[in-house]
């Protein structure tokens, strides 16, 4: 189709579609098959397009999969904030100046944040 669009809805980028899989697969009681999951996203993908996203996912170390029958279940590896923090620290890994982005990170953190930080570094945190 010239629209844009294919039988099942408009196409969305790979990332957009492995989010709200992401999501999906967050906000379930356990893991979930591709099957499952093609389900619940309403038949808006083919069961192959659910496979191929699931398997990429896994590749990227985004979810840990199991045999169920003659296919795999998937669960996320960590929760959101679990996500949030590894692209924080991928982002400090990948700069050779590690210091300079935590001290700029730290200067632009709001007293209510700093102080959180604080705390949850703990009492070996104040060595003033």
């Amino acid at each position: 189709m010239s629209d844009n669009t294919h039988a099942r809805g408009p196409k969305r980028a790979n990332g957009v579609r492995e989010n709200e899989i992401l999501a999906l697969l967050q906000r379930a009681d356990g893991p979930l098959t591709p099957g499952e999951v093609t389900e619940r996203l309403g038949g808006e993908l083919t069961y192959s397009s659910v496979v191929t996203i699931l398997t990429r996912m896994h590749t990227k170390g985004l979810l840990t999969r199991r045999a169920r029958g003659r296919a795999y279940s998937y669960t996320p590896v960590t929760d959101d904030a679990g996500f949030a923090a590894r692209r924080m620290r991928t982002v400090l890994e990948e700069r050779p100046d590690r210091e300079a982005v935590l001290a700029r990170f730290a200067d632009e953190l709001s007293d209510t944040d700093a102080d959180l930080l604080r705390q949850l570094l703990g009492p070996e945190a104040d060595t003033d």
